[in-house]
């Protein structure tokens, strides 16, 4: 079954998560916390992606890092998967930024797909994700506060939040509203290589709520 639009905040859960205090620290606190904000530094995780291999954020120290939430049942994520996400996927990663796609559909759902399930619709949605990576428990999704799918964040080299909200500014499942849309995060990304401050640092994320485990 689809999941059902949503273009409102959630509450939000306070769970045991990784909250780091400082950029790309390494060690993990158990902790209640209150969302990351633009501005601030983007709290450090660990995941296995489909093929089983452990990423790091800080791993990524240095470069720039997009996070991107993503369920292949939902209409929105296919709406951008006809092209445009690869697209941008592509074009990223070509000039050196990480990008890391993140499911966090738990195990219950209707929508969850085990991991070569996943990585094989990636595959054959011919996507150029850095990696996709696993979040059943849906403890990295609550620690940034997603809530849609998709979602978007940009973590700056330094390691702070540069932007967080949607891919872009036509909060719709149609096709062809992708080609008069501001693509956010292209804008936000050649703006941030470019050195330069976001001209859109936020926005209200659209898509399906994210199945999280309950």
């Amino acid at each position: 079954m689809l999941n059902r639009p949503i273009n409102r905040t959630i509450n939000r859960r306070i769970f045991s998560g990784a909250l780091l205090t400082a950029p790309w620290a390494a060690t993990f606190t158990q902790a209640a916390h209150a969302a990351v904000a633009v501005g601030q530094a983007a709290p450090d995780f660990s995941a296995l992606d489909t093929a089983g291999k452990t990423h790091r954020l800080s791993d990524y120290k240095g470069k720039l890092v997009v996070l991107e939430w993503t369920n292949p049942g939902c209409p929105f994520v296919q709406k951008h998967y006809s092209g445009n996400m690869q697209g941008l996927q592509k074009e990223a990663v070509g000039k050196g930024v990480v990008w890391l796609a993140i499911n966090s559909t738990e195990t219950g759902s209707g929508d969850y797909l085990a991991p070569a399930q996943l990585a094989g619709w990636m595959r054959s949605k011919q996507a150029a994700a850095s990696a996709t990576l696993m979040d059943e428990s849906g403890s990295i999704g609550q620690l940034y506060s997603a809530r849609t799918t998709p979602h978007m964040y940009i973590i700056s080299p330094q390691g702070q939040l540069v932007y967080a909200g949607a891919i872009d500014s036509v909060p719709s499942a149609r096709v062809d509203d992708i080609r008069t849309a501001t693509n956010y995060v292209r804008q936000g990304l050649n703006e941030a290589l470019a050195g330069k401050p976001l001209s859109v640092a936020s926005s209200r994320a659209y898509g399906c709520s994210i199945k999280y485990k309950a």
